[in-house]
């Protein structure tokens, strides 16, 4: 296949993220070249990303993918939330800030996702708008490469970019997505979404209690340390049974974890995303859903914000049916009955019993659905499609921007405004909106003027909010009377140690170090970040496995880190011994300890009886 248009140059001046120089098409000749143009609030956008991923695994010497993140809302031009994006969907391609719509012009692109599939030569030979992008661009580059080697203008080779996720210290939680405070038990749920796992605290002093799943992705049921998830959101605990529903967003699926028992099951879903329009109801495990993002529990019914299928769902938990509520799966603002309502990416969903309470993202609305299922759907505050911003007010005159979290509390409900880095209220009598926490700065700040970063997820216990503050990859609890904000400082971090997202650290070995006697003592020193400390709400720790000597008198030991100098005497059986050290080291900022960092590092240290040092010393320098 051979292309007539060339392809339009990048212009100059924009920022570039996932690579370390701006890219440019003429740079990239003897390559196929796939253009993402996408915004990250978008889910049919985050739906093609696992099609990207394949399409880069099975092209690696041959294709590059560049996003062009064109932005639909206002916080979507920074470039630092695009950045955020990019870490907590895990993109491993460069991405360009198309903030002002330029290269999304030049393309003629009019909807997202759009993918823009260019030659070798640098000619425009495909395109695409919507998803199915493996489906639909699999066949059409195999096809562009064989056309290309045939006439040797193909290089190959893969290309290595600096991705930002590289450049990013670990931390006990990852964009956790939403939180659930529950009061009876006083029991805190956190959906440590970028850990694809959910851990469970207690609402009295932050301690873990146990984490369900092994924070590795995937879609697999069984014990809590075997259980695996995608991206799980919104949750809803029946606390006479002690399960816990997950919206389990990227496996597309239900699942249900039993507190008491430790397991966990899928209810509703494949596994895979649905294609069907319109939806198809059916019996749990046998119908695909399509990214339920959160849950909330009506007696024996399940009710879903189904946000990629534009609806809201109902699983009857005796049957197992799973089955549309409200929506026709048009993406769009029409109220009315619920059959023949129309719903715009639902992210949030709380009830008072009686109606369904929803953020519906894309329209930036708050919206009500009766529970009985035929009755209606209405707008409580909020504007359309392209009607955003952030403006107090009444009904339709108020605006917000892509919120995703709420909960009802007596009569109000809390609306984490996502966008606008805000916690709103809404007055269900008099329907009006009004700030009630946050600035609008993109922030950490505690105290009562707080500042927030993109929270998603939102919960009520105890006269507090619980809010789940994603970017900043933390929980945060507001007083509702004083409305004086903390961060929650979680205990027993040891429970919850993060995953390796994707890969471990690698063993380094030292040179070797002469000590003058058989009885040395090695000191370990940690050196922090600058303002940074060790986590006082963890337990940092050294293992150590001797060879050819002990340690303590054993050949593996484990030494806690309760300071930044740890000596390690050791007893040499030989004139070479050798002492591989595997560091976990929990640290923070100086007055920020609700934020928690995680460093992990394996070390060979060889050991030669020689000369005569009685002392030596290993320094670590931990990376922010």
């Amino acid at each position: 296949m051979e292309g007539i248009i060339n392809a339009p140059e990048f212009p100059e001046g924009l920022e570039w993220l996932n690579t370390d120089r701006p890219l440019r098409l003429r740079d990239l000749r003897g390559k196929v070249v796939l253009l993402d143009f996408w915004t990250y609030c978008c889910i049919n956008c985050m739906h093609i990303l696992p099609d990207l991923k394949k399409l880069e695994r099975k092209y690696a010497d041959s294709l590059v993918v560049i996003g062009v993140h064109s932005a639909k809302f206002f916080t979507e031009q920074e470039t630092e939330n695009i950045r955020q994006a990019i870490l907590r969907y895990d993109i491993e391609h460069p991405v360009v800030n198309d903030s002002q719509m330029v290269v999304w012009t030049l393309y003629g692109a009019r909807a997202w996702p759009t993918l823009v599939l260019i030659d070798p030569e640098g000619k425009i030979v495909g395109y695409h708008a919507g998803e199915g992008a493996y489906r639909v661009f699999d066949p059409m580059i195999a096809r562009v490469i064989q056309a290309a080697e045939a006439k040797g203008t193909l290089r190959r080779g893969a290309l290595n970019f600096a991705l930002e996720r590289d450049k990013e210290a670990r931390t006990v939680l990852r964009f956790p997505g939403k939180v659930l405070a529950d009061e009876r038990t006083q029991r805190l749920f956190i959906a440590d979404s970028g850990h694809h796992r959910i851990i469970v605290a207690s609402l009295k002093d932050g301690t873990v209690q146990t984490v369900i799943g092994s924070g590795e992705m995937g879609f697999q049921d069984g014990s809590f340390a075997q259980a695996r998830f995608n991206n799980p959101q919104g949750m809803a605990y029946d606390a006479e049974a002690d399960v816990l529903y997950i919206a389990d967003t990227d496996n597309h699926a239900i699942r249900k974890a039993d507190l008491r028992t430790r397991t966990v099951e899928t209810l509703a879903g494949t596994g895979e995303q649905s294609h069907y329009y319109p939806p198809r109801p059916g019996k749990g495990r046998e119908t695909a859903l399509n990214s339920p993002w959160d849950v909330v529990l009506v007696g024996e019914t399940l009710f879903i914000a189904m946000a990629g299928s534009h609806q809201l769902w109902r699983l009857n938990l005796k049957t197992l049916e799973v089955q549309p509520h409200a929506g026709t799966g048009r993406e769009a603002r029409i109220d009315g009955p619920l059959r023949g309502s129309a719903l715009a990416q639902p992210s949030g969903i709380t009830t008072d019993g009686k109606k369904l309470y929803f953020a519906d993202s894309e329209v930036s609305c708050i919206r009500a659905a009766d529970i009985d299922p035929d009755g209606i759907l209405e707008t409580l505050v909020g504007g359309d499609l392209f009607e955003f911003g952030d403006k107090d007010g009444v009904g339709s005159q108020a605006r917000l921007q892509h919120p995703l979290g709420v909960v009802y509390v007596d009569g109000v409900l809390y609306v984490a405004d996502t966008y606008n880095n805000k916690i709103k209220r809404l007055d269900l009598r008099t329907r009006r909106i009004e700030t009630f926490l946050g600035t609008g700065a993109a922030g950490a700040r505690d105290g009562d003027n707080p500042t927030f970063d993109e929270p998603g997820g939102i919960s009520y216990a105890n006269s507090k909010l619980y809010i789940a503050d994603t970017n900043n990859h933390l929980i945060r609890v507001a007083d509702l009377k004083t409305k004086r904000v903390e961060t929650l400082q979680l205990r027993g971090l040891e429970a919850a140690k993060p995953p390796a997202l994707h890969r471990q650290p690698s063993r380094q070995t030292l040179e070797p170090i002469e000590v003058g006697t058989e009885t040395p003592t090695l000191s370990l020193r940690v050196r922090l970040p600058e303002g940074h400390k060790l986590n006082p709400s963890a337990q940092s720790q050294v293992r150590v496995v001797a060879q050819r000597a002990t340690v303590q008198g054993k050949a593996e030991t484990v030494l806690p880190l309760r300071a930044l100098d740890t000596p390690i005497p050791v007893q040499l059986a030989a004139e070479h011994a050798t002492l591989d050290l595997h560091l976990l080291v929990y640290h923070c900022r100086v007055g920020q300890e609700g934020l928690c960092y995680f460093y992990e590092a394996q070390l060979s240290v060889p050991l030669v009886r020689a000369g005569n040092a009685q002392q030596a010393t290993v320094e670590v320098a931990v990376s922010r």
